[in-house]
């Protein structure tokens, strides 16, 4: 038998501790809280992303009383940005949660179909994506989608082997 460790490295800061335009663009996804539809989990998350040509696109979660037909904030944010700039790479993408009255107090991660889609969107731009998460107490910053998702699942899974 052999082992394999696997590490993540997470950048962890205090909001001041951060650049302006990565300020700007995790105000931009704690105000997208606001527009989020989640009358089921109460659970209002916003996202912004910011791609390489400086093009900032909001979005939030979009909640279905057929759960599974809901969308997550990233996944929004993330595919608005791609329909308008279909050739352009994301730079970074913030993300904000809003539950009971307040934003939470640890930091919010994308769940496993959002790290999947932002290693999808990696791929094909073959371009890092910083990824943001806000917390009241604090901000984890990762510098790419492996850092979520290690044994990820690519297209090169997909190619036949003879």
């Amino acid at each position: 038998m052999n082992q394999q460790i696997i590490e993540t490295k997470v950048h962890v800061y205090k909001f001041i501790e951060l650049e302006p335009e990565i300020q700007v663009l995790i105000n931009k996804a704690k105000e997208q809280i606001n527009n989020a539809y989640a009358p089921y989990s109460n659970f209002y998350v916003g996202a912004a992303v910011l791609l390489q040509n400086g093009a900032l696109f909001e979005a939030n979660n979009q909640e279905n009383a057929a759960f599974p037909s809901g969308l997550c904030a990233e996944r929004v944010a993330l595919f608005y940005a791609n329909a308008q700039y279909p050739n352009v790479p994301v730079k970074a993408i913030a993300v904000a949660a809003f539950y009971d009255l307040n934003f939470v107090e640890a930091p919010i991660t994308p769940c496993g179909a959002c790290r999947q889609v932002l290693l999808e969107s990696e791929i094909r731009f073959e371009n890092e994506i910083d990824i943001y998460m806000y917390g009241k107490e604090h901000i984890y910053h990762v510098s790419n989608a492996k850092q979520l998702l290690p044994l990820s699942f690519g297209k090169e899974r997909l190619e036949h082997h003879d």
